[in-house]
């Protein structure tokens, strides 16, 4: 009989393949074909006959090991970022995955693949999802992920502490609408801006996985983008199992509608390479029924149940559970491995590392002794959690921290919150707490303290109302009402309330989490959540017991300095499935400010948020503003060490906080180079610019030099490649891949030591091809004593410079995107200073070389979506499984594209792949008949329906802007299909010389992937 221990033989027989493949590979030869499909799910089950124990995919472990009770809760993953510090990520990621392992040891069933880092840039700070992510910057963020992947992975050669994947690929920043809308993404934006944020952390090898994001990239869903997933796997040194998200295969059919049948749409996914099943909770049935009904239609064959089958057996072999235990080198590691001292002290330490001062006139650091310091506002004494937070062994709030820190001065408390009691009009009576906050009934005569409530104000009319007798929030759980939440929580919050205020003055409230309205039930009294309406709804008088704004202004005018604590619960108006309405700090916190301000009395506002904020005219009158992300239990801590001036602030941002919303940009356009969106590509002014934060001391910058004043111009299908090729034009001998070294000379001009961020960035001329205004390109630290100087040398990476040009190759690497990275010639800038904006010292970077040469396109065929620029067209897909053409937009009639640079001498004929929008299978599904059939197969429609739209083609002098264009010939479409692909002839008259710009207009339904010449 075979067993596990069959395996050991094979991974020694076999020395030129990675242990953990040859390993997976001897099981995946033991297994029938039963047992191999329903791996597939994510709760795959036990094999007995072979001592497979049960396994699931997926341990949440974002910045703590989350969902499974009591874990060290480290700061969110955007307050990590914020310390630029890869050493500190990766401890803390070796701790969270130590935790984890105790968690494994004490409960087989959890997991060791565990799912973070997410690696989504920060494009927009609308994004519900903002708090999960490291940077705007694509660069800084796949650095720190590869650091955190590296502490999840642990230091061991062979066997790894967990097996991180990364999430989620791709394209998705937004919440609205997330599982159906796609992002537009053309070669540009996809290969500079999105592409970037994953490969490093994937060409490191220190992630085993990776799960799509729900959403669709230029027209396809990320759960069946085969080309992608592909070139995703090619840059890692070793396997990559493929994780789909949540619900995501039911999706392709049920809200995607991409394909007719649950049996298509697995097919296409296992085809497409993912390998494990998040469907139907813990259910597999469903999941084994439906590749069971491909692999009988043979839309699959055993060897795709294979591939995937392997992939999942190698993350599990990495983790060492199909070697003999002793070989584990972290079996030691016991259940009781959690809330450790070390691991108090690592989240300490990481809540004061991505603490920012963003401006400070002199009242930081506090003073010595002070006498009495207040903090004011939602967050002075309570600390909040976010949803993918485990439970704190404790928290340390400000407050608490500021006296365990000064225990000579008083720390004088107001949460701003007003304390009410509602007294209900149909009873007569006020809502009480009962004894055990089980219930709220509308029994009371008075407005006694049972009675009492504290009102806090989220913004946008959300309430969370807080019994003072029981300490706890009311909740709507159930759908009668209680006061025995310690917190906001849960996948839908059930503790917020929205207040109707009625012409009379009254309140409704409204449940916001079950959409339902508060009323008194007759005879028992009891609030219960079910009105259907506000008129249906109870109201209450409402009673002010103690209004929050005296009470802050109260504590403010006593104090010899005041800290404003506001910004956002990561549950309220912002998280996972809801974006941001606005990133205006909320009206009710503003008052706060404003009352704590008029005092007169020092205010320092500290924003404790997930997100950045536009603050107006508060960061103008405010002493000093700091921000932090919600820390976890050592947020008072950590922040007070730097507020107090024990420790150096060094903290700096990694996402641009902007003066007004819309200098963010739209928050679906995912072409930040055409939106002129991100850092990279804004010309708007920022409130506090990427890069930005102060220390206590103060740096000049004096000098930068480079090693070469210039480069040459080259190409390269990959950076690495264009690296390799770049070579100076003076210096050592030219020769190709020589390092550009930038060497800066600053000094601590100040009274304290710094550890400065010593960040340089790349400044771009108006080029052919639109390059970032500035980007990061190198980055290092610096500790400078008082009145130290020193020179730091960097080095450049060249690639960053580079951008992807459509026009310097027909064809492009992995996904078909045509084209090639580019440094092209031109009059650059290396910069330096205190943020991306604040550049003090530059050095000239001229890049030699000839413009890109227009391109002979006899015999060649042009690709539709590789544009120059575009206007009223989206790309989308070409077949449901690979490929691409463009469409006009949603809610347009016409569009164009434009290739630049193009020589059509002695090309007579053009013909043009063209489909439509309108026809056989584009009212419903798209991608194949209900029978199951590999999409994308179906005929090529009648060429005889009607005429739904044209393409139009037109040229005119190469690079002439004030040019006309002059036509060339117009295809009509018919209403053929989406994917059935036609081709239409076009003469090109002989008129047409030497090089030209082609513009390619489309109406209507037409659908254009290529033109041949």
């Amino acid at each position: 009989m075979h067993s596990l221990h069959d395996a050991p033989d094979l991974a020694r027989d076999a020395p030129v393949l990675d242990p953990a493949e040859a390993r997976a590979g001897a099981v995946l030869a033991l297994l029938t074909l039963d047992e191999k499909v329903a791996m597939l799910h994510q709760a795959a089950p036990a094999v007995e006959r072979l001592g497979l124990a049960p396994f699931r995919t997926g341990t949440e472990a974002l910045h703590g090991v989350s969902w499974l009770g009591t874990a060290t809760v480290f700061p969110q993953p955007v307050g990590l970022a914020a310390s630029w510090d890869e050493d500190l990520l990766t401890r803390v990621g070796d701790a969270v995955a130590t935790e984890v392992r105790a968690k494994h040891a004490g409960d087989p069933s959890v997991s060791l693949n565990v799912w973070a880092p997410v690696v989504n840039p920060l494009r927009h700070p609308l994004w519900g999802r903002g708090e999960e992510c490291f940077s705007e910057d694509p660069h800084l963020t796949t650095e720190l992920a590869t650091a955190y992947s590296r502490g999840l992975r642990g230091a061991h050669p062979t066997v790894w502490k967990t097996v991180p994947t990364l999430k989620h690929f791709l394209g998705y920043s937004n919440e609205v609408d997330r599982s159906v809308t796609s992002s537009h993404l053309p070669p540009q934006a996809l290969r500079e801006y999105e592409l970037p944020a994953y490969q490093g952390a994937v060409a490191s090898g220190a992630v085993g996985a990776v799960m799509p994001s729900y959403n669709l990239v230029n027209g396809r869903p990320n759960h069946v983008a085969r080309e992608l997933l592909d070139e995703l796997r090619s840059w890692a040194p070793g396997s990559i199992a493929v994780v789909s998200d949540a619900a995501a295969p039911t999706n392709l059919v049920e809200s995607e509608r991409y394909f007719p049948t649950h049996t298509a749409s697995h097919a296409a996914a296992l085809r497409a390479g993912v390998d494990s099943f998040t469907d139907n909770d813990a259910d597999p049935r469903l999941t084994i029924e439906r590749v069971t009904a491909a692999l009988a239609a043979g839309l699959v064959t055993e060897s795709d149940v294979d591939r995937a089958v392997l992939r999942l057996l190698v993350l599990r072999a990495r983790t060492g559970e199909l070697s003999p235990p002793d070989l584990d080198p972290y079996r030691s590691i016991a259940p009781d491995a959690i809330d450790l001292p070390e691991h108090r002290a690592l989240a300490r330490e990481a809540v004061a590392r991505g603490v920012v001062v963003l401006s400070n006139e002199g009242v930081l650091p506090l003073r010595a002794t002070p006498t009495r310091v207040a903090v004011v506002g939602p967050h002075a004494d309570r600390v909040v959690h976010d949803w993918y937070s485990g439970t704190p062994p404790y928290t340390t709030s400000i407050a608490a921290a500021l006296v365990a820190r000064y225990p000579d001065a008083e720390v004088l408390v107001a949460d701003g919150a007003d304390r009410v009691a509602l007294r209900s009009r149909s009873t007569g009576a006020y809502v009480a707490v009962s004894v055990d906050a089980s219930v709220l009934t509308a029994s009371s005569p008075t407005a006694s303290p049972s009675t009492h409530l504290d009102v806090t104000d989220w913004g946008e009319g959300v309430l969370t109302l807080r019994s003072v007798v029981s300490g706890r929030m009311l909740t709507g759980a159930s759908w009668i009402l209680a006061a025995d939440a310690e917190r906001i929580g849960g996948w839908v919050a059930q503790e917020t309330f929205r207040s109707h205020r009625h012409p009379d003055g009254s309140w409704s409230l409204q449940h916001v989490g079950s959409r339902r309205w508060v009323r008194v039930q007759h005879g028992s009294g009891l609030l219960v959540a079910n009105a259907d309406d506000a008129e249906a709804a109870e109201r209450f008088t409402v009673r002010t017991v103690r209004a929050g704004a005296p009470e802050v202004a109260r504590v403010a005018a006593e104090a010899d300095v005041v800290l404003v604590a506001v910004g956002n619960d990561p549950h309220v108006l912002g998280r996972e499935t809801e974006d941001r309405p606005h990133l205006d700090l909320p009206a009710g916190m503003q008052e706060i400010w404003r009352v704590a301000h008029e005092s007169g009395r020092p205010a320092v506002l500290v924003v404790v948020s997930s997100y950045p904020y536009a603050l107006g005219p508060v960061a103008d009158e405010a002493a000093a503003v700091v921000w932090t992300s919600h820390g976890g239990q050592e947020l008072g801590s950590g922040l007070v060490d730097v507020l107090s001036g024990d420790l150096e602030p060094t903290g700096r941002l990694a996402q641009t906080w902007w003066r007004e919303t819309r200098d963010a940009g739209e928050i679906l356009d995912y072409d930040v180079v055409s939106a002129g969106t991100t850092y990279w590509y804004s010309d708007a002014d920022p409130l506090y610019a990427f890069g930005h934060g102060l220390s206590w001391s103060a740096v000049a910058y004096d000098a930068i030099t480079l090693s070469t004043p210039g480069l040459t111009a080259t190409t390269g299908t990959t950076t690495g490649e264009l690296a390799a090729a770049v070579s100076p034009t003076s210096g050592p001998g030219g020769v190709p891949g020589t390092s550009l070294v930038a060497t800066v000379r600053l000094r601590n001009t100040g009274a304290r030591p710094v550890d400065e961020l010593v960040a340089l960035y790349a400044l771009a001329p108006d080029l052919p091809v639109t390059a970032p205004r500035r980007r990061l390109v190198a980055r290092t630290r610096v500790h400078l004593a008082p009145g130290e100087a020193a020179s730091v040398a960097l080095e450049i990476d060249v690639s960053r410079l580079a951008v992807w040009d459509v026009g310097v190759s027909a064809d492009g690497p992995g996904t078909s995107t045509p084209g090639a990275f580019h440094l092209q010639p031109g009059d650059y800038e290396i910069g330096t200073g205190p943020s991306s904006v604040d550049l003090p010292v530059r050095a000239p970077l001229r890049v030699m070389g000839a413009p890109r040469p227009a391109r002979p396109l006899g015999g060649v065929a042009l690709h539709a979506h590789g544009f120059d620029a575009y206007d009223g067209v989206l790309t989308s897909d070409r077949t449901p499984e690979e490929g691409s053409a463009i469409e006009v937009a949603a809610g347009s009639r016409s569009g164009w594209a434009r290739y630049d640079g193009l020589v059509l001498d002695g090309v007579r004929r053009a013909t043009l792949s063209v489909a439509s929008t309108a026809g056989p299978g584009t009212g419903g599904a798209p991608g194949g008949s209900g029978d199951g059939s590999r999409p994308g197969t179906r005929g090529p429609g009648s060429p005889d329906g009607p005429t739904v739209g044209a393409v139009e083609l037109l040229v005119r002098r190469a690079g002439d802007r004030a040019g006309t264009w002059e036509p060339v010939g117009r295809a009509e479409v018919r209403a053929s299909g989406r994917y059935a692909w036609q081709d239409a002839a076009l003469d090109v008259p002989d008129t047409i010389t030497g090089a030209v710009d082609l513009l390619a207009r489309l109406e209507g339904a037409a659908r254009l992937a290529s033109i041949r010449f």
